[in-house]
């Protein structure tokens, strides 16, 4: 666990030519805007600022990497659903994570972050079809409740 102990902020993705170069296998974190996703992060590496939160949803307008170490690394992927920008902005995002997804070679898995206070919604289905045969794994829980530390 001495990566997790050491994680730190590698680089934010606003373009498809800013994704970094294949390196360690990564986890990707998506969700709908504003579940949690960066308090996941924090959470997971024992760290209360390293990926920065915020209660307004569609803050995280980049893909935000993570290093754990030389073994691997974290994606705090931005969130769908009903982030209040602009139509432009939700489809640059969409554009920019497809890209990602498509890329990333050495992606072994996704945490696809939901609020356990609402059912799978057609975007959460769209997002699992859309991962292909990329593994997901749901982490389900109470949006606006803290990650236990």
């Amino acid at each position: 666990m001495t990566g997790f102990a050491q994680a730190v902020f590698l680089r934010a993705a606003g373009r498809i030519a800013d994704l970094p170069p294949a390196g360690p296998p990564e986890v990707a974190f998506a969700g709908r805007s504003n579940v949690g996703k960066s308090s996941a992060i924090n959470t997971i590496v024992g760290r209360r600022g390293l990926a920065r939160t915020s209660k307004t949803p569609g803050r995280t307008q980049t893909i935000n990497f993570y290093g754990l170490g030389e073994s691997a690394r974290l994606a705090d992927l931005p969130g769908y659903g009903y982030a209040r920008v602009p139509q432009a902005m939700r489809a640059h995002w969409r554009e920019l994570v497809g890209a990602y997804l498509q890329s990333a070679s050495r992606l072994v898995g996704v945490v696809v972050v939901m609020d356990a206070r609402h059912p799978l919604t057609p975007i959460d289905q769209q997002l699992m079809d859309w991962l292909g045969a990329v593994p997901f794994f749901c982490l389900a829980h109470e949006s606006g409740q803290a990650f236990a530390q």
